[in-house]
């Protein structure tokens, strides 16, 4: 019991110190300001107004909830460890494992202070060069991320989906929907390569694969980009299913370029053509977004003679299956072999060890 005491105290104080440092306090006079605002006879008389005022109340509280439910549930359960009741030993060892993870994520959280940080995310995988190989692993990578999304109480929808000749896929576009979606997810843009005894090679060689993740924020409502309707080519096509009722049979799938970069996006997911293009329209406007806001970041950094990241062309991490079991982060150096548990989405150490070597970089 000493144990589990001195694990909850060490947690209490870790708590106790973020939210003084997060000015929960502050955020929670905020609040009561915005509902008195709110409460005003004139209120609803801007509506669009109004409606900010509603979401960053919405925004603040959940904010507050999160970490005052943190805070309460660890004062609960350091009563009654001190107790010092026998048997409430099991009770409490479950209760202090899901603090403890519940402490840890709200820190990693903490790292994250980027305008976009807390947007949600659309993440783009692409097979690299090598036909059937890569485009399984570009699948192993879809169904990775999925599988995380999941653990960590994300929602997942895939946009558009382009099928391997022979197995696995081309190309995949999802988002990714929840708190701080983008500002996690940002430790996966880069090359991922795979080094792997080949299912698909008769004579059961080694083979290397690489496949491309690319990620940009899903900013909600109207983005501050202009785009030329002559700078754009847009198509319809007939989205593709699992058969059956799932297949559309009207071309209600839309795929516009950006002349100027050459930039495709397609939008599969919606009922209607007009849905599907109204969506492809607003990731379109996201991925120039955040090309823009990569290019300005890049001129600072050489301004300040700092190194220019080469972008989505360099490898981030390396998932060695044969002839040993291991997989790396080329940034952060973090390593794990336990391959499977990767595989499977277990990817929020990876994810913290590149969110602390970030904020160990020297700044811009």
């Amino acid at each position: 019991m000493d144990n589990l005491i001195s694990l909850l105290k060490d947690m209490k104080s870790r708590i106790d110190g973020l939210m003084e440092r997060l000015d929960i306090a502050d955020k929670l006079e905020q609040i009561r300001e915005l509902e008195v605002l709110a409460g005003a006879a004139d209120f609803w008389n801007n509506p669009d107004a109004a409606q900010k005022v509603m979401q960053e109340i919405a925004k603040l509280k959940a904010i507050v909830d999160r970490w005052h439910s943190v805070a309460h549930r660890l004062n609960d359960a350091l009563e009654l460890a001190q107790l010092g009741d026998p048997s409430l030993q099991d009770e409490l060892t479950r209760e202090v494992d899901s603090l403890l993870e519940i402490v840890t994520r709200l820190e990693m959280q903490t790292l994250l202070s980027g305008m976009y940080d807390n947007e949600n995310a659309i993440i783009a995988i692409h097979a690299g060069e090598g036909g059937t190989e890569s485009q399984d692993w570009a699948q192993m990578l879809e169904r990775m991320y999925l599988r995380w999304a999941e653990q960590n109480g994300y929602k997942a929808e895939i946009l558009e989906r382009s099928e391997g000749e022979e197995a696995g896929i081309k190309s995949i576009m999802m988002s990714i929907a929840g708190e701080y979606a983008y500002g996690f997810l940002q430790s996966e843009q880069g090359v991922h390569r795979l080094v792997r005894l080949s299912p698909f090679d008769s004579a059961h060689r080694r083979h290397t694969s690489f496949a491309k993740v690319e990620l940009w924020p899903d900013i909600q409502g109207d983005i501050d980009i202009q785009v030329n309707e002559k700078d754009l080519r847009i198509e319809t096509y007939r989205a593709g299913g699992a058969g059956g009722q799932n297949v559309q049979k009207n071309d209600t799938a839309v795929r516009i370029i950006y002349i100027p970069l050459n930039l495709v996006v397609q939008c599969q997911n919606e009922r209607s053509q007009k849905q599907n293009r109204e969506r492809a329209m607003q990731i379109l406007k996201a991925r120039l977004f955040e090309i823009e806001r990569k290019k300005q970041e890049a001129q600072l950094a050489m301004l300040k003679g700092g190194n220019v990241d080469a972008g989505f062309g360099s490898q981030i991490r390396s998932y060695v299956l044969h002839p040993y079991k291991m997989v790396k982060d080329l940034r952060t150096s973090h390593e794990t072999g336990n391959t499977t548990a990767v595989l499977d989405g277990r990817l929020n150490d990876f994810m913290d060890a590149y969110l602390r070597w970030r904020v160990s970089e020297p700044a811009l």
